[in-house]
């Protein structure tokens, strides 16, 4: 392999000028050997990767290049467009694994896929599976995400750009990990009619999904061919650019306003961090100091206003969007891991473009929570959204019809030592800390950088320096903004000082060679120590820890009146095995709770958690009469949370009792057992009061894609019981999504083996907002049932239903 590598560097040509100042060290010259980050790469090569080429086998995602390509006559099967994109994900990071670890069997299949990937393809280059192969389609118009009549009709959501920047991506990586162009030369065909369509002369449509933008700039930087990166930009520039022969886009695919006088993040999140970290690309390339300032500009709009506190991004589940400025909502939170992953590319070029800790800042973020609580501790079971609180609806699946996650997260994972370090000049940067070993390339010297430390658990780091031979270089070490007090390079988010906490205690200190550094110079997030260096010098640095705990601007209107904690880089949260009644939504974190660290190597794979005592809010009575009785709680690292069953879990803890959510009173309802037609039936009868038929931070049972049928949701009653009256609160997401109070619902009884319908009703309400109540003749009976009639073309869900 290393050979393979030398020979690599031979053959490419020279990287192209300019580029990133600031310039990253290969994930290749990185090794982990700590307990965190080592476990999860490994879990990644050795079980992620084999599960996802497995799961694109059985779902068909495979089988379709071959298809397309005439080797087999079985049909096209999948419900999207973009499933071939999931493959070549999952080759980028296998091949990233081949990198670091020989694996011939890995590369003869590799080499198998890529054989299929050519025979997909067109004489012209053209490559997407869905048209070649449409002929064998059962039912092509049922397809989400295609062409109509002709190759790019429907550009705007078909994903064929989409799909070969990802497979550009995966070619680069394996024409890298083996020296082969077999892939390579696949990609360059494409890209090449794709350059010949899309240009001044040509079509001047830009992709709905941005993501072949980084995708050229990658074959930009391997071929040094400068057709590529005028696409790139070609694209980014139609952006915001409508005319007779196209219409536009919209916000939802950031097509409102040209690039550079966009100003907020707005629409799809996934496509809108694809764009900036494309416009990043381009911007470093073709040093464009526009395309510099507008990323600048909306960066500064998502780190103030529209980050959650894990990194994750994209608050709305419909159009998995950006939402108004502070709109952070944290059951209903979509946050999906391809928008956080998609978050640290972005920051990780704002900083190769700046050199600024605080875009680390954000990205370290990101990393630690928003993205790890994508994948199960197996590497099995993965999110799509991340919510920041949950009443137990929630939790990770072994695969999605829409794979972008699983697959995302198998090629992120292989490559996260590339975060890790930055040269420029005669600088080292130190981004990230972790037990590793590292060779730095400087001027026309390795330099080895050994860290020992159990980061993130602890914030004591020792650096030993080891050149070749004694020279002198800088070394910038980043003191992460936790560390200086501030979770975020904004007012989004504070640390709330406790009277334990003195100002007078440095958050952090260094020592060389043991004496304690004082004359060394900080910018931009970074100490500089400027010397000449050589083997034996050793760099301490110690990162105090404290909890901490976080309340959000008071323009964030789910996190008013709410704290989270922190310690180092790590969010937590409160999940229901961790409290002595499996509920979270009741608690309250009094603001002078003692709060301890306590170390758990036996729990979710090794993990610390934070101790206290919190306050159960609990329900009386009927009248709003409340007490509040203290419990011994635990919380546990958001990203390992939903390991261990479903049930309610919080990020945000109440600080007083009003808004905690009291444990009600049991009723006849609370108390049945609930069954129904489908759906989720644990929030229909769970006492929370819904703020209104499109809350979508309470809880709901829904019938969705079903529309125009009549379902069914039925209580159960230990014992025969008079029943005369019952309420329901209608989930209605008009202007969201396709639920809408039923056409007409009625109550039914169960008397011995039939069902029937209750004596004398009174109107059967459907109107959103409100409870529909419907009193009737009592009568005795040990189950009820609501039959509904769904409208036609719609689909329906309850909120609560009430019976008395």
């Amino acid at each position: 392999m290393l050979a393979c590598l030398a020979a690599l560097t031979l053959a490419m040509p020279t990287n192209p000028a300019p580029d990133y100042p600031y310039q990253p060290v290969p994930f290749t010259a990185v090794h982990w050997h700590d307990h965190f980050w080592a476990p999860r790469i490994e879990t990644n090569r050795a079980v992620t990767i084999p599960y996802a080429f497995e799961q694109s086998e059985q779902t068909g995602r495979i089988e379709n290049f071959k298809v397309a390509g005439g080797l087999s006559d079985k049909p096209w099967t999948g419900g999207f467009g973009f499933n071939d994109s999931d493959v070549s994900k999952i080759m980028e990071g296998a091949a990233y694994c081949l990198i670091v670890q020989d694996n011939p069997r890995l590369d003869a299949y590799l080499d198998q896929l890529i054989s299929w990937y050519a025979a997909a393809q067109e004489d012209d280059g053209y490559l997407y599976t869905l048209w070649t192969a449409r002929s064998t389609v059962e039912d092509y118009e049922k397809v989400i995400c295609r062409p109509n009549k002709e190759r790019w009709d429907n550009i705007s959501m078909s994903h064929e750009l989409y799909n070969v920047g990802h497979m550009y991506e995966a070619a680069v990586a394996h024409f890298m990990a083996t020296g082969k162009r077999t892939f390579l030369d696949v990609a360059l065909r494409n890209a090449d009619l794709i350059c010949q369509v899309f240009n001044e002369g040509g079509r001047h449509d830009p992709p709905g999904h941005q993501e072949i933008e980084i995708g050229l700039a990658k074959l930009y930087r391997v071929t040094g061919d400068q057709k590529y990166l005028d696409t790139a930009r070609f694209f980014l520039e139609q952006r915001g650019r409508p005319s007779e022969t196209r219409k536009s886009y919209g916000p939802y695919s950031q097509d409102h306003l040209p690039v550079t006088q966009q100003t907020e993040a707005v629409g799809h999140a996934v496509r809108a961090n694809y764009m900036y970290a494309g416009m990043a690309d381009v911007a470093a390339l073709a040093n464009d100091p526009a395309y510099i300032d507008a990323i600048g500009v909306i960066w500064d709009n998502v780190v103030s206003k529209k980050l959650y506190l894990t990194g994750g991004v994209g608050a709305r589940g419909a159009g998995e969007a950006y939402g108004d400025d502070y709109e952070l909502p944290n059951e209903s939170a979509y946050a999906e891991t391809c928008a956080a992953i998609a978050n640290v590319y972005w920051n990780h070029r704002m900083f190769c473009l700046h050199g600024d800790a605080r875009y680390i800042d954000v990205m370290e973020r990101s990393l630690y929570n928003g993205v790890l609580s994508g994948v199960a501790l197996d590497g099995k079971t993965f999110f799509y959204p991340n919510p920041l609180s949950s009443s137990g609806q929630h939790q990770r699946s072994p695969w999605f019809g829409c794979a972008c996650c699983p697959s995302n997260i198998t090629r992120f994972l292989a490559s996260v030592g590339g975060y890790m370090y930055a040269v420029r000049d005669d600088a080292i940067y130190v981004n990230l800390y972790g037990q590793s070993t590292a060779e730095i390339p400087l001027a026309d010297q390795k330099v080895k950088l050994t860290q020992t430390t159990n980061y993130p658990w602890d914030g004591s780091i020792k650096i030993d320096v080891a050149p070749p031979s004694p020279g002198s270089f800088e070394l910038r070490l980043r003191i992460p903004g936790w560390a200086r007090r501030a979770p975020v390079p904004s007012d989004l988010y504070r640390y709330e000082f406790t009277t334990h906490e003195r100002d007078d205690v440095p958050p952090f200190i260094v020592m060389l060679n043991g004496q304690r550094v004082t004359d060394s110079r900080f910018e931009k997030g970074y100490l500089s120590i400027d010397r000449e260096w050589r083997v034996g010098d050793t760099v301490e640095l110690l990162l105090l820890m404290p909890v901490q705990r976080v309340v959000a601007h008071d323009n964030v209107e789910a996190d008013r009146g709410r704290v989270a904690l922190e310690r180092g880089p790590i969010v937590y949260c409160v999940e229901f095995p961790d409290t002595p009644t499996g509920r979270t939504h009741d608690l309250v974190l009094p603001d002078d709770a003692s709060i301890k660290v306590e170390r758990r190597p036996d729990l979710l794979g090794g993990v610390t958690v934070l101790t206290f005592t919190a306050r159960s809010v609990r329900a009386v009575d009927d009248e709003g009469h409340i007490s509040e009785v203290p419990v011994q709680v635990s919380a546990i690292p958001y990203h390992v949370w939903s390991h261990r069953g479903r049930g309610e879990m919080d990020v945000w803890l109440a600080r007083s009792a009003d808004r905690a959510i009291p444990i009600a009173a049991p009723t006849l309802a609370s108390r049945a057992k609930v069954t129904a037609s489908g759906g989720d039936v644990r929030g229909v009868n769970d006492q929370r009061e819904p703020k209104n038929s499109n809350d979508h931070d309470s809880t709901w049972i829904h019938w969705w894609p079903r529309k125009g049928t009549t379902e069914w949701v039925q209580y159960d009653f230990a014992e025969p019981t008079t029943v005369s009256q019952c309420q329901v609160y209608f989930f209605d997401d008009t202007g969201r999504g396709e639920c809408r109070v039923p056409a007409s619902w009625k109550l039914l009884y169960r008397g011995g083996d039939s069902w029937r319908e209750v004596a004398n009703p009174s109107a059967y309400g459907c109107e959103r907002d409100r409870y529909n109540t419907v009193t009737f003749d009592p009568v005795q009976t040990d189950a009820l049932r609501l039959e509904i009639r769904l409208r036609d073309g719609w689909s329906t869900g309850i909120h609560e239903w009430r019976v008395r």
